[in-house]
């Protein structure tokens, strides 16, 4: 007997898309990101996070984990690592991104309005690893465990 397949991660975001439903309320900070844990299960935990133009990640890694994001609102750019260089690829509403553990990206609001997004990770979060793109090679930057603002 085999047992069932992990649940897709992408469809475990799309249950997480009406923030309505989320136990904290959306909102959006000048300041930075502004992101909450919206649950966590044995295997994985569910994140919404919020982009006003112009916000955006450091190039990053998972730590090991794999997972997916939906795009809930607005548009996102996603740019990851391919031959030496960063290439990029726009998400739009409703459009979401599956990533095994080893998965490098950036992760922007390029566009003049608000954006939304879920992610799922599995396993938890235990720590990101920071990186720089120079001269086409990954070089790490730093690292940041658990309890550290990501």
């Amino acid at each position: 007997m085999t047992s069932a397949p992990p649940a897709d991660l992408l469809a475990v975001a799309a249950r997480y898309a009406d923030p309505a439903g989320w136990p904290v309320p959306l909102r959006f900070d000048r300041a930075q990101r502004w992101y909450a844990r919206l649950a966590a299960g044995p295997d994985h935990e569910v994140w919404a996070l919020s982009w006003l133009p112009g916000q955006g990640t450091d190039l990053h890694d998972h730590g090991g984990s794999s997972g997916a994001f939906l795009v809930v609102a607005g548009t996102l750019t996603e740019e990851t690592v391919s031959g030496g260089r960063l290439r990029p690829h726009r998400l739009a509403a409703g459009a979401g991104r599956r990533f095994g553990a080893r998965h490098v990206h950036v992760v922007t609001n390029r566009g003049d309005q608000p954006a939304v997004s879920v992610h799922v990770y599995r396993p938890t979060l235990r720590r990101m690893t920071r990186y720089r793109l120079v001269g086409g090679q990954l070089l790490i930057a730093d690292v940041a465990e658990a309890g550290v603002a990501w």
